[in-house]
């Protein structure tokens, strides 16, 4: 009976674990890619890459989403900081429990993009944004991306689908 227990645990342990890895990997994979546009790309250099669908340039981002308070970069890192230690502090609690892995794989992924992005405003008072899309639509050319940004994105967009799954089940 000790056996069985001492694997369920460590089988729990291991589940768990893959969340951490999420986090850490989407924060690391972000830093040395905006590592490399840094070292390689020149400010108004631009490289089409993927017959030109995606065009590789380095931006310096101030500001929030769309430069949103791009004038106030401190008021912008004080609020990515507090946010990110309530997710932290949300994903701590649910990790130690058996709750929902689809909340806790978006909440991964928002602590690594997230996590990203702070280290940038924290450490260069602006967050490297280095890829942007050629597409129909001129609105949708002028805005710069890193990985971090489409983690937040994803990563809220999991919270939401699986916490709705799971009021859903709890409901009915």
């Amino acid at each position: 009976v000790e056996d069985c227990f001492a694997v369920i645990c460590l089988e729990r342990k291991r589940r768990k674990m893959i969340f951490v890895f999420v986090a850490a990997f989407v924060f690391m994979g972000d830093f040395f890619l905006k590592r490399c546009i840094e070292k390689h790309l020149r400010g108004g250099e631009n490289r089409r890459i993927c017959k030109g669908r995606i065009l590789l340039r380095k931006y310096h981002n101030r500001g929030a989403v769309l430069n949103f308070l791009d004038r106030r970069p401190g008021v912008v890192r004080n609020i990515c900081g507090g946010l990110l230690l309530l997710l932290g502090a949300a994903w701590f609690v649910l990790l130690r429990r058996k709750d929902n892995p689809g909340v806790l794989l978006g909440l991964s992924l928002l602590l690594g993009g997230g996590g990203s992005n702070l280290y940038d405003r924290i450490t260069k008072g602006y967050v490297v944004d280095y890829f942007s899309f050629r597409t129909p639509w001129r609105w949708l050319n002028r805005i710069v991306f890193n990985i971090s940004d489409f983690c937040i994105f994803f990563g809220s967009i999991f919270v939401a689908i699986a916490s709705l799954i799971k009021q859903y089940q709890s409901t009915n």
